[in-house]
């Protein structure tokens, strides 16, 4: 379809099924999958059971692909955060706070889940302009 692009990167860890990093709608909007803290070039989990550290990888694995997109931290308009533990929270907004300008953060939503791939505490997907 001419209104709908697959982005990829080698940036960011490639899809554990079947989904893309993300998809350019109408060449207006880019829908980020559900990052986790697996490392682009390994595959391999990375933070360990720190969560401030897992979540800065799925910050940077949700950059890269933006980038890729052509698109950026300025212009994601909503985030969804899954968190396997909700007394993670505040250790999550702290980093998460790093990527966005108070006064222009996007819309969010956070849950709480049962578990979540590869039983991190933490993914995040993102919408974006294209």
């Amino acid at each position: 379809m001419a209104d709908r692009q697959v982005i990829v990167t080698h940036q960011a860890p490639a899809p554990v099924g079947p989904y893309s990093q993300a998809i350019k709608a109408s060449g207006s909007f880019l829908f980020v999958s559900g990052q986790i803290a697996l490392h682009p070039e390994t595959g391999t989990l990375t933070g360990g059971e720190d969560v401030s550290a897992q979540t800065r990888q799925v910050m940077e694995n949700l950059g890269a692909v933006l980038t890729a997109a052509g698109s950026s931290w300025d212009r994601v308009v909503k985030t969804t955060v899954f968190l396997a533990d909700m007394a993670d929270f505040s250790a999550v907004n702290q980093v998460y706070a790093q990527y966005f300008e108070e006064s222009s953060a996007p819309a969010r939503a956070c849950v709480e889940v049962a578990r979540l791939p590869k039983d991190v505490k933490v993914e995040i997907d993102c919408i974006a302009l294209a």
